[in-house]
């Protein structure tokens, strides 16, 4: 066995002691980085490299440092993103919202979709539909300065000319787009306020107001998306709007049919989890 892989066995051992939840993944992840290689040429790494900072970056993960703090970069479909302190880390999860909202774009009869990402964060989701939609148009919205600077730099390297970021509040942006949009999407906050998350890589790390929704339970930036959805959407044009698990329902039932809104539908993600909602807004 070599040596990186012995480092990669006790690696392991001492993250999963620690709690965290994919511990080789992480271990194999960090030596990666170190190296300078993709999880997959690991083997490529030479018998016998040995980089301190391997160790250094073990220890900040067992004290459970996001994972994606310590390499600075974050997976997201097929992109690679710039996040840290002060922006949100993208889930696997939301790679499904995104998914559908690209199979959405990919179907309608439009040549150049409109497409607004309501609270952007890191601009995940906005640089994977404008990636995998080409011609569509995208208007990617954040009104934190953190996140909006980490948006920007993604922008920067992956959407430079097909994203386009506005620093505005979800809640009353883009009029000049009323009526206009294709689809409305958004990962917004919605945790209660009184319902702190048991990771600590979340609630110790990724910021509060990216986490933690507004009301009692936790949908005040959900229902703003649904207001704006309903006045930037054209009839026939859809939302997609991110939940926690057990938010559904509740999800659902903002999406009424007597404010114009049509087949909606909740959605799962990977792990058979309530995810999302889809309502397509008016008739065409």
């Amino acid at each position: 066995m070599s040596l990186l892989l012995d480092e990669i066995a006790l690696a392991t051992t001492r993250l999963a002691e620690a709690g965290v939840p994919s511990p080789r993944a992480d271990a194999e992840e960090l030596a990666a980085f170190v190296h300078r290689v993709r999880r997959s040429e690991l083997h490529l790494v030479p018998d016998g490299a040995f980089d301190a900072l391997f160790w250094e970056g073990i220890a900040r993960r067992a004290a459970r440092e996001p994972l994606q703090h310590i390499t600075g970069r974050a997976f997201f479909r097929y992109l690679e993103l710039a996040v840290g302190p002060g922006v949100f880390v993208p889930r696997p999860e939301t790679e499904v919202v995104a998914g559908w909202a690209i199979s959405a774009l990919q179907e309608m009869d439009v040549a150049s979709p409109v497409v607004v990402d309501l609270g952007t964060g890191s601009g995940a989701i906005a640089l994977s539909i404008a990636q995998e939609v080409p011609l569509a148009r995208v208007h990617a919205v954040e009104i934190d300065p953190d996140a909006y600077d980490w948006a920007k730099r993604n922008i920067r390297e992956h959407g430079q000319g097909r994203v386009r970021l506005h620093p505005a509040d979800l809640a009353d942006c883009l009029p000049e787009l009323a009526g206009r949009v294709d689809l409305v999407i958004s990962n917004p906050p919605y945790i209660p306020p009184d319902a702190i998350p048991r990771d600590p890589e979340v609630r110790d790390y990724d910021p509060a107001r990216a986490l933690y929704g507004s009301g009692d339970d936790g949908l005040g930036e959900v229902r703003a998306v649904e207001d704006t959805a309903r006045r930037l959407l054209r009839p026939g044009g859809f939302a997609v709007v991110e939940h926690a698990d057990t938010q559904g329902t509740d999800v659902y039932w903002l999406f009424p049919e007597d404010s114009g809104w049509r087949d909606m539908s909740n959605h799962k993600d990977l792990t058979g989890r309530g995810r999302f909602v889809t309502a397509r807004f008016g008739q065409e």
